[in-house]
């Protein structure tokens, strides 16, 4: 009789023909055959490995951050798996959270670190969890350390830090791939793909962070079915756009994602003009905006999403606002309607929060309020609570080559300045216009007559 383990290989590795290896003993590399050291594992994730195992349960750091120490790079977090239950690990740890509905997580916090642990997964049982198109949609069946392993995404994350006797365990040949520099997909690639569309974005993005390369049948999956896509949450894949450009290789990410078509199903607004553009213009200002984002990262600055979000959707926008006015619209409201008509739009798509998308298009109609600075307007403008950003949105934009570095040049002196000084910079811009406007005289109603009196 088949094993669980068993059918799960027929169901996603049968079709590349590929032997799976199930069954058989893992590959255990002790510590003296590897570089991962307790020194550089964060104090409260040993303590949750500790806690779990004096309590008489298994505990392994697991994923990217045990393939980040054997890489050299630190860890952004570090992940725990158990075979204690969710419910388990919540009573072992009072400062902790249950989470998750496909699958149930605990979150553990030590005040500004929280170390996730998970239990082993099995899995999934087809007809209940998973959809007609592959897609898994609940995810609580629990199992072994193997049957965990066979579960995750890349072999390279499938490798587990055992407290124990700090060796480590490798079922799915991570070890070797790690060694060879490459990403590959565990199971049938298409099985994979259609389970969790999402992993086509994991894999760009660790292209990006971590300088490997893709295995053929990895890479080749992602352009057959990269419109899988547009079958994930937009809520979801507002996390995953985050992730994939505030990771600190946004530029780099942004071209993988477009090399591989997968940008297109995430902003397809953007992604048309892109296309379509003659100039150069649109795709310099997004890769200067994700150049600075890195930057600011690389510097442990602080990068705000509503800036990357009105980077990306800039040319839609610019667009729309102006087709609007060829259609007699005033610039100002033509932008305003332009911003609310695009993130409409995109939110189909990829989700955007208001406490960002508000921001966002404060950065936008900022724009052509910056080109206005006469009277009082320039004062206006300068007490406004998004100021800095939309000042920011415009020296962006004449970086990139728009005909703009006077009004830079001019808000960058401004803001310097004294009161007076300011006073002086304002009243040497001159009028708006040196040609009054006509004042429309009313019309004159008509007397109403009088009526006859017998």
């Amino acid at each position: 009789m088949l094993s669980l383990n068993k059918i799960f290989n027929k169901l996603v590795r049968g079709k590349s023909g590929q032997d799976p290896q199930q069954g058989r003993e893992p590959l255990i590399i002790p510590r003296s055959e590897h570089t991962i050291s307790r020194k550089q594992i964060s104090q409260h994730a040993l303590k949750v490995l500790y806690t779990l195992k004096e309590a008489g349960y298994e505990a392994y750091l697991v994923g990217g951050c045990v393939r980040d120490l054997l890489l050299g790079y630190e860890p952004k977090d570090f992940d725990v798996a158990t075979n204690a239950s969710p419910e388990q690990v919540h009573k072992l740890f009072k400062r902790s959270q249950l989470i998750g509905r496909r699958f149930k997580l605990v979150h553990v916090r030590f005040g500004r670190e929280v170390i996730e642990v998970a239990t082993f997964r099995a899995p999934p049982e087809a007809k209940q969890h998973v959809d007609t198109q592959g897609r898994i949609m609940q995810d609580n069946v629990y199992g072994t350390l193997e049957q965990d392993a066979w579960r995750r995404d890349f072999t390279i994350n499938a490798l587990y830090y055992n407290i124990k006797d700090f060796s480590i365990i490798d079922y799915t040949g991570g070890m070797a791939d790690l060694n060879a520099g490459l990403i590959r997909l565990i199971g049938d690639v298409e099985t994979r793909y259609r389970e969790d569309p999402v992993r086509m974005l994991r894999a760009c993005r660790f292209l990006a962070k971590l300088g490997l390369k893709l295995d053929k049948q990895t890479e080749q999956g992602i352009f057959d079915w990269a419109h899988l896509i547009r079958d994930i949450p937009p809520a979801r894949l507002f996390d995953e756009t985050l992730k994939l450009y505030l990771s600190g290789q946004a530029g780099m990410t942004h071209d993988l994602l477009c090399h591989y078509g997968l940008f297109e199903h995430l902003y397809p607004q953007t992604a048309a003009l892109l296309h379509e553009e003659q100039d150069g213009y649109p795709r310099t200002m997004l890769m200067k905006a994700l150049e600075n984002t890195d930057i600011r990262i690389a510097a442990d600055k602080p990068v705000t999403p509503a800036f990357l979000f009105a980077a990306i959707l800039w040319e839609p926008v610019r667009q729309r606002t102006l087709l609007l006015m060829t259609n007699g619209m005033p610039e100002i409201p033509a932008m305003q309607r332009a911003s609310s008509e695009i993130i409409g739009e995109q939110i189909q798509r990829v989700a955007i929060p208001k406490r960002y998308s508000l921001v966002t298009r404060d950065i936008w109609t900022l724009q052509p309020r910056l080109l206005k600075r006469q009277g009082k307007r320039a004062y206006r403008t300068l007490l406004h609570p998004k100021f800095r950003a939309g000042y920011d949105f415009l020296a962006l934009r004449a970086e990139s080559g728009e005909p703009l570095n006077e009004p830079v040049d001019w808000w960058t002196k401004f803001q310097a300045e004294t009161a007076t000084q300011q006073q002086v910079m304002v009243d040497s811009l001159g009028k708006e216009s040196s040609v009054k406007k006509p004042r429309r005289r009313r019309r004159r109603r008509p007397a109403a007559k009088k009526t006859e009196q017998n």
